[in-house]
């Protein structure tokens, strides 16, 4: 018989109750330390007094009206990411994966009303994840995302990750952007460098096309800046946004300049929920701390606290772990074991980590992680590998 819950995930028998900070607790009692933020959401950590301030705060006064009308909290919240990104305009969704959609149809949109209405093909990555629609799976086109899901999506080629060659040599008549993630996160924890970024850019802008960064995983100072790609010294047109975005809300979000947004008039988009007062509400709440200077330094630091650390573990279990990668606070092992046997061991550790591609496990902690928590967490990731080599 199949269960109430529809059995497309393959869950770890863990019941939480209660999250603090960086701390789970399970029914039981026990208390995990949580390296996986809920898959990079929980970018403030569990139950942060401001995000739980402006949640409450915000429920006993309004929840939904509707984008037929004016949402205060949804301008306060366009206002402060345009004024802390390349963007002039921001359109706000549910999740990543609506924002994928937006994405691919405003960058179709933009050429069809530049009168190439020819310009539909959009250049992706092997590796990447775009979210689970159907412009997603067509996006990152593994078997895996699209086997028995077919006819797929037209309009997306391919590329082997890190190939710039093989970019410049792929774009023609038809292509209408340029797809990418500056930090893969399913894919592996695998950051695109810096001046693949720039040679993006400048393809694009040689060709009149379009480029699109999915920073679903990799923004909201998950990198120690407020998105990834400014590390690159790069903008895109086009950027996708979600996750942290929300601290825990589901709230996404596409970022774009009024060049690339300028064939998106009213009726050509629209979400029920997306840009509610509950959500922009604790959105506006995540952006005044995270987007503040010395917030973001203190991720600096503390990814350099982390990473030391986690490359001392990779040399003190060399049978487990063959390096360490990523940047910030985005961080991957890369596994010698199997790297689904080291989460499992990190479970039993009371650990929390999160399987990738690529055989890796991602590290992915609050935001707000404590010193004496980055401790502990080597502290159970050393018994996790412990177990792991003695298995």
């Amino acid at each position: 018989m199949i269960p109430s819950v529809l059995p497309t995930y393959n869950r770890a028998p863990l019941n939480f109750v209660k999250g603090e900070g960086s701390w789970l607790i399970e029914a039981d009692g026990r208390r995990f330390l949580d390296l996986g933020s809920g898959i990079a959401v929980n970018a403030l950590g569990h139950a942060h007094p401001a995000l739980v301030e402006a949640l409450t705060s915000q429920a006993q006064n309004l929840w939904h009206v509707s984008n037929l009308y004016e949402i205060p909290q949804q301008q306060a919240l366009a206002d402060k990411l345009v004024a802390e990104t390349f963007a002039d305009t921001v359109f706000f969704t549910n999740s990543g994966t609506e924002a994928c959609e937006l994405a691919v149809k405003m960058a179709r949109k933009y050429h069809f009303e530049k009168g190439t209405p020819e310009k539909v093909e959009i250049i992706t990555f092997e590796g990447s994840f775009h979210g689970r629609s159907s412009a997603g799976i067509a996006a990152a086109g593994s078997e895996k995302m699209t086997k028995g899901f077919g006819p797929l999506l037209p309009g997306f080629v391919h590329l082997p990750w890190g190939d710039a060659q093989a970019v410049a040599a792929t774009i023609d008549e038809n292509t209408a952007a340029i797809l990418v993630e500056p930090v893969q996160g399913e894919g592996g924890i695998r950051p695109m460098p810096d001046q693949d970024l720039k040679d993006l850019r400048a393809l694009c802008d040689e060709h009149g096309i379009l480029l699109i960064l999915d920073e679903v995983q990799c923004g909201v100072g998950r990198t120690g800046k407020l998105f990834a790609h400014e590390w690159a010294g790069i903008t895109p047109d086009i950027m996708m946004v979600a996750k942290g975005i929300g601290g825990g809300f589901p709230l996404g979000a596409v970022l774009a300049t009024e060049n690339a947004a300028s064939g998106m008039t009213a009726g050509t988009h629209g979400s029920t929920y997306g840009g509610n007062p509950l959500g922009c509400a604790v959105g506006c709440a995540v952006m005044d701390h995270v987007a503040a200077p010395e917030f973001l330094a203190e991720v600096n630091r503390k990814a350099g606290l982390l990473r030391q650390k986690l490359e001392g573990l990779v040399a003190s279990h060399p049978a487990v772990f063959e390096e360490v990668r990523g940047s910030g606070l985005m961080l991957g092992l890369k596994c010698k074991a199997v790297n689904a046997e080291v989460v499992k061991a990190g479970y039993a550790a009371e650990v929390i980590t999160v399987p990738a591609a690529d055989n890796v496990i991602r590290l992915l902690p609050a935001l707000t992680i404590s010193d004496a928590d980055i401790d502990e967490a080597i502290l159970r990731l050393e018994a996790a590998a412990a177990a792991v080599e003695a298995a």
